[in-house]
């Protein structure tokens, strides 16, 4: 989502880090491409204003023009502003201590607000919470329905009451179920509008009254731009909000809802929805997508990734078979299917500090399809075939290609890159030297590298 507005930014702080010494005239400039940066990426324009002129007042501060490298200082300054902007340093959700904590989920139709809840339920479930969900939205055809299929998906359990009229009893009635059965969560999922109007909001108004809730969640659709600034503060007026669910972070929108949403709101942004899968839902952390945004990347969120998804025992297994040349394809497969666990490869990448800001990286669209086609290959294979890719010829690749639906090159392709790969990870692993002769000779090419001249 961010990408357009995080080469917009680096191209305007990139001529300042470059300065021994920066002057005023070099702020101002530097903040005129980044206020167009900011509009273009559909930043409200109040937000706007009281953005740059804030980083306008610190990097004309002395502590940064007299800096030994005020350039990497004006860095900080800007990704210590956008953090601000987008929440500070977060908070979690607000918890009972003594009983049944109620969230109530709020936003537009179309917002996504029913999978979030799922997904929200499916977290709080994957930390040991209870939950349940009350089916609020009797709106909406079908409504119903849907979140009994997702929230059971989800693991939750979903409180509905079959041919009732008023959300405000529903809602009432779930609370005082999952009170008495000791669940942990109540989730309350309600009704939204094609645009706001003052039903909506009576509506809401009277189930935050019946329900108590510790947290009222807003649920923004990232793709909508300025009209979710315009959503959010009319839902903060009429019934207050205490946090914001952001869906669709994954889209191509411009990331103008993402910030200006708490700059409006006055609330912070607890979580992000990421994708189609009930497990695409993650806490936003403002810092961590500020360094995103900026191209600093976000190692941390892709440690928890990864100490999520990945298994420590077999990756320690796997490492001791690339260094003995043990690695198979059976093993490639495991492990290409753990790292998809983790998300999209292009969001991965964009995690990694500096790749956002590699022209080659940035460029190159990652086709998800040829990973599954990779996968279709592999298991189209015999067990003995996977174990040993040398035995992949003639009237064998015919039958995977015909199996896996590819071609006889695509299975080619795939045993022979696989061979130099088992090569490469057996000389890395061992202590092989990372020179680039060395590498080409290690997976079959010796000789010096050759260079293309523009």
């Amino acid at each position: 989502m961010f990408d357009q507005l995080s080469e917009r930014l680096g191209a305007a702080l990139d001529p300042l880090g470059r300065k021994g010494r920066i002057t005023e005239d070099d702020v101002d400039a530097a903040m005129r491409e980044i206020r167009l940066a900011l509009l273009e990426a559909d930043v409200n324009f109040k937000v706007v204003k009281q953005f740059t002129e804030g980083v306008r007042e610190r990097c004309l501060a002395s502590e940064v023009i007299s800096s030994v490298d005020p350039g990497q200082q004006v860095v900080k300054v800007v990704n210590d502003e956008l953090t601000e902007l987008m929440g500070g340093s977060g908070r979690e959700l607000a918890v009972s201590p003594d009983g049944l904590t109620v969230i109530l989920m709020a936003g537009l139709q179309g917002s996504g607000k029913t999978t979030a809840s799922a997904k929200l339920a499916r977290m709080l479930g994957e930390e040991g919470r209870r939950v349940a969900i009350a089916a609020c939205d009797l709106q909406r055809p079908a409504a119903i329905d849907q979140l009994v299929t997702v929230g059971g998906q989800a693991g939750a359990k979903v409180i509905t009451r079959p041919g009732a009229s008023d959300p405000v009893a529903v809602a009432s009635e779930a609370r005082d179920e999952a009170l008495g059965s000791g669940f942990d969560f109540l989730i309350v999922d309600t009704a939204g509008r094609l645009d706001v109007d003052r039903e909506l909001m009576d509506e809401l108004a009277a189930i935050r009254k019946a329900v108590r809730p510790h947290d009222v969640l807003l649920v923004v659709d990232s793709m909508t731009g300025q009209d979710a600034v315009a959503v959010a503060e009319a839902f903060s007026e009429a019934v207050g909000v205490d946090g914001v669910v952001l869906t669709k972070l994954d889209g191509d929108a411009r990331g103008g809802a993402a910030l200006s949403v708490r700059a409006v709101t006055g609330s912070p942004i607890l979580f992000a929805s990421t994708g189609e899968g009930l497990d695409a839902f993650d806490r936003f952390h403002p810092d961590r997508m500020a360094g995103r945004i900026l191209g600093m990347g976000d190692i941390l969120s892709l440690v928890e990734k990864a100490e999520r998804e990945v298994d420590l025992e077999e990756a320690e297994a796997l490492q001791k078979k690339m260094a003995s040349d043990g690695l198979t394809l059976e093993d490639f497969l495991t492990q290409m299917r753990q790292v998809r666990k983790m998300g999209p490869l292009g969001s991965l990448l964009g995690m990694m500090p500096g790749m956002g800001q590699m022209k080659q990286l940035k460029d190159a669209e990652i086709d998800e399809r040829e990973l599954d086609r990779v996968e279709a290959i592999i298991l189209s294979m015999t067990p003995e075939e996977r174990l040993r890719p040398e035995l992949v010829k003639g009237s064998r690749r015919r039958r995977i290609a015909n199996g896996s639906g590819t071609s006889i090159q695509q299975v080619n392709n795939l045993v022979k890159q696989f061979g130099q790969m088992r090569r490469l990870m057996k000389h890395v692993a061992s202590g092989g030297s990372p020179d680039p002769a060395a590498l080409a000779k290690a997976v079959g090419k010796p000789g010096r590298p050759r260079v293309r001249r523009r």
